[in-house]
């Protein structure tokens, strides 16, 4: 379903890009997030179990930036996170006064059983699509994420 605006062809065309998108985003967030809450975790817990895992011990405004949530909300993820055993925090011993997050033993024997299986969940998301609509369509994301503000 598409807008119902009765305004100019371009503005009608915009919704319903929008809307669209919207919709597709809401609904593989729905399927995937129950995959997440089975593990017993939010999405802003995987994000932060998925990018220690990539990329090593940070620090919590890294995780922010990379998950894109604020740095009230990832204290309280990393403290949930610690609390499961997953994570610990330790003294950057490069800057004493920074703490960067690692996963424990626990956590990363997790997310490493753990993310294949929520791959497959992506994959089987993005199958209708081929891989050159794959291209177009992080492309066109991409372009639309790095828009800067007018």
């Amino acid at each position: 379903m598409g807008t119902h605006y009765s305004g100019p062809e371009s503005d009608k065309l915009t919704l319903n890009a929008f809307i669209k998108l919207m919709r597709a985003t809401e609904s593989i967030n729905n399927r995937l997030n129950r995959h997440l809450a089975d593990a017993d975790l939010t999405v802003s817990q995987f994000g932060t179990l998925e990018a220690l895992y990539h990329l090593g011990p940070l620090n919590q405004r890294a995780i922010g930036e990379k998950i894109l949530k604020s740095g009230g909300n990832i204290t309280m993820v990393v403290d949930n996170l610690e609390k499961c055993g997953y994570v610990k925090r330790k003294k950057d011993p490069s800057d004493r006064r920074a703490v960067l997050i690692h996963l424990t033993k626990e956590g990363d024997k997790f997310i490493k059983g753990f993310f294949p299986k929520h791959l497959e969940k992506i994959k089987d998301e993005f199958s209708v699509l081929t891989d050159e609509e794959k291209v177009q369509l992080a492309a066109l994301c991409k372009k639309l994420g790095l828009r800067e503000d007018g």
